[in-house]
């Protein structure tokens, strides 16, 4: 029997999600992160999930891994250093960067400039030029080359970045550098920017490379790492990683371009919801994935995530496609404080983590976390992990009256103005990606997911009025069960720069075969039948003179039948009006174009519950004392296991499972699907 086994590294726990693809079956598995390094968590949590399972890790076909370890390299400041060649004239091209600051009126007086990943006296220029349409205009100095390349070496960069004038057209130049840096710098890996991005604008198709360069290091050690330790354990299939944009690339191939794996960790989330979605007969969802230290939050519209063409990690935007997933600090572990300064309370973004987490876990933490504010309003029961794991009740209550002493209130209300406040943050990213962008949150169902998701969900859906509220099924490893449900994904760009009324379809089409072989090509060489390979194009659209475009879908066949130019710019149009509340008649411009080929879409089955009375009587545990307005109400703690289909539960309850817990709120009532999810309405 073939299995696919899907893993997530979180900030707390590392999730596992083992599947048989011939049945459907699967089997779940959480295990402590191992920060320090991640694969040794992994390691442990594959043996325990093989061992659940009784297979052999050999019999495990493809191994599906989002990982957060890029991400980490570029918050943490921890990237490799990145030696920069330049077209001459053009040294300071990162220090200059874009005017853009962040933040609001006057944030130019205090907002700290970030320094360059590549900094000045690593940064060297070569003589040389291509004109815009990638006709030489100036040969290399190769004698200057070398010689530039030794400063470099004498510096002891880790990483090279070549990014050359107008390279985009043509990488000639950028290649022979490269020849020149394998031989004077061999050890040295090289990314060049006609590869990695080949679009016009030279600040992010530099910023993006030199990002690339800056990760790959780490990122590459890591892999070869991981599939080493995994080789060794016996397994022998398809070794692969999330990409930002929710598909796959090899393990190979991510150690060549892992800017591509900066969002990798949340993008798991949101193909799971895919999935769950699917099953569950809804297509517009908003996503809340709440882990122990962020909260990731994306909008699914239709059936499809929104993809944006920037990756924000920290102070770093690098053009790289991705879901459209915003973060914010608050989980589980997001610890409540009171500044002095202005003695209210706060919570987050600062988190307990994994070690030592909140106080409730009994390894050492000493402040007040969301965790122990849920443990001390009865939302999470004693036992956690299907009873593997026990929470300390008296140390939660005990952290949270420290905060209830320092604010002058009730134990229980100052648990619950913790609560509150982490659904206002949770809220308030949900705004930034449906309101801002033109959505009502009403058309939208709420799904929430991860470790603390199904405890906030209900609340949550109570600010936006999205509703239903869903609890899918082991929504504690959904990001892993995303994991293991994407496909393989490749793609590639070419600038166009072109208005749209000089332009014909005839040129369109020309470089979108050139790209579709491209692509095609790619997945081919990673294993997937040329029979299994779906095809789909993109362009970026503005108005002439706009400084951002929109990308929007288009389609091969129209622009051979001599339509495309016509059908894209009214769908632009209806794109702008929509994002910005307006349309102009202006003319049009058509920046990039891209090609995007896709692996077999994977069809595993979700299993269906048997068919209940309605009564949920017989997954009842036991009475129990929740919080609501006020005080202590009667509850009741049902064991998910025991559901079944067309199960009613009226809140207030709470509802366990192995990896997470579902709270459904006074005047709710939560109802089981046919596939086990819980969709949560008010009553």
């Amino acid at each position: 029997m073939a299995y696919r086994l899907g893993v997530d590294v979180g900030g707390t726990f590392t999730d596992l999600l083992l599947f048989n693809d011939a049945d459907g079956s699967c089997w779940r598995h959480k295990t402590p992160s191992t920060p320090h390094d991640s694969s040794e968590g992994i390691l442990v949590g594959v043996r325990a999930i093989c061992e659940k399972a009784g297979i052999a890790a050999s019999d495990i076909e493809v191994f599906l891994h989002g990982t957060t370890v890029a991400t980490n390299a570029v918050l943490e400041g921890k990237g490799a250093r990145v030696g920069l060649v330049v077209t001459e004239g053009y040294r300071q091209m990162m220090q200059v960067a874009r005017s853009l600051v962040p933040g609001g009126l006057a944030a130019w007086i205090v907002w700290p400039k970030p320094e360059p990943l590549a900094k000045l006296e690593d940064t060297v220029e070569v003589k040389g030029r291509l004109d815009a349409q990638g006709r030489e205009l100036r040969p290399l100095d190769e004698a200057d080359i070398r010689a530039q390349l030794q400063l470099l070496k004498a510096r002891g960069i880790e990483a090279l970045t070549i990014s050359l004038m107008n390279a985009y057209v043509n990488g000639v130049h950028e290649s022979r550098v490269a020849e020149l840096a394998a031989k004077i710098l061999p050890d040295v890996p090289v990314s060049l920017s006609h590869v990695v991005l080949p679009e016009m604008q030279e600040y992010e198709r530099t910023l993006t490379t030199v990002a690339n360069a800056s990760v790959r290091p780490i990122v590459s050690r890591y892999v070869r790492n991981l599939r080493s330790k995994l080789r060794e354990l016996g397994m022998k299939g398809r070794i692969s990683l999330l990409r930002s944009d929710g598909g796959l690339m090899s393990s190979e191939a991510s150690e060549e371009k892992p800017v591509s794996l900066l969002m990798s960790g949340p993008a798991g989330g949101v193909t799971g919801a895919l999935w769950v979605a699917k099953n569950a007969g809804l297509k517009n969802i908003l996503t809340l994935d709440v882990g122990g230290t962020s909260t990731d939050v994306a909008l699914i519209e239709n059936g499809e995530p929104r993809l944006v063409r920037t990756t924000d990690v920290g102070h770093l935007t690098v053009r790289v496609s991705a879901l459209d997933v915003k973060t914010v600090g608050a989980g589980g572990g997001s610890i409540a404080k009171i500044p002095e300064l202005t003695k209210a309370l706060r919570v987050g973004p600062e988190s307990a983590g994994a070690v030592p987490g909140p106080v409730a876990y009994s390894r050492g933490g000493t402040v007040a976390t969301v965790t122990d504010a849920n443990v001390v309003l009865g939302y999470l029961p004693e036992n956690l992990l299907g009873g593997t794991f026990k929470l300390d009740r008296e140390g939660a209550r005990a952290a949270v009256q420290k905060v209830a002493d320092d604010l002058g209130v009730d134990l229980y209300d100052a648990a619950r103005g913790i609560i509150d406040i982490v659904n206002e943050n949770m809220f308030g990213a949900l705004r930034m990606i449906s309101v801002q962008q033109g959505y009502d949150p009403r058309d939208f169902a709420l799904m929430g997911f991860g470790g603390a998701g199904p405890l906030h969900v209900n609340a949550v859906a109570k600010l936006m009025n999205s509703w239903p509220a869903v609890s899918p099924v082991s929504p504690g490893v959904l990001c892993a069960l995303g994991d293991a449900t994407t496909r393989m994904r490749t793609e590639t760009a070419r600038s166009f720069s072109q208005l749209v009324s000089r332009s014909s379809d005839a040129q369109v089409v020309t470089m979108l075969e050139t790209m579709r072989d491209q692509v095609q090509q790619t997945l081919l060489g990673e294993g997937v039948a040329a029979d299994e390979i779906e095809l789909r194009f993109e362009a970026d659209m503005r108005y002439a003179g706009q400084a951002f475009e929109v990308p929007l879908p288009v389609t091969l066949d129209d622009f051979v039948a001599g339509t495309g130019l016509a059908g894209l710019n009214a769908t632009f149009h209806e794109a702008h009006k929509r994002l910005f509340t307006f349309s102009m008649d202006t003319e049009t411009e058509l920046v990039n174009l891209r090609a995007v080929a896709l692996g077999k879409a994977l069809d595993l089955p979700a299993l269906a519950l048997p068919k209940g009375d309605g009564n949920p009587i017989a997954a009842k545990l036991r009475d129990h004392q929740m919080w609501a307005t006020g005080g202590f109400v009667p509850g009741v703690i049902y064991d998910r296991a025991r559901l079944r289909a067309g199960d009613v539960i009226p809140g207030p309850a709470v509802v366990c499972e192995m990896d997470s817990t579902t709270v459904i709120l006074a005047e709710h009532v939560g109802t089981v699907d046919a596939f086990g999810n819980i969709l949560i309405n008010p009553a």
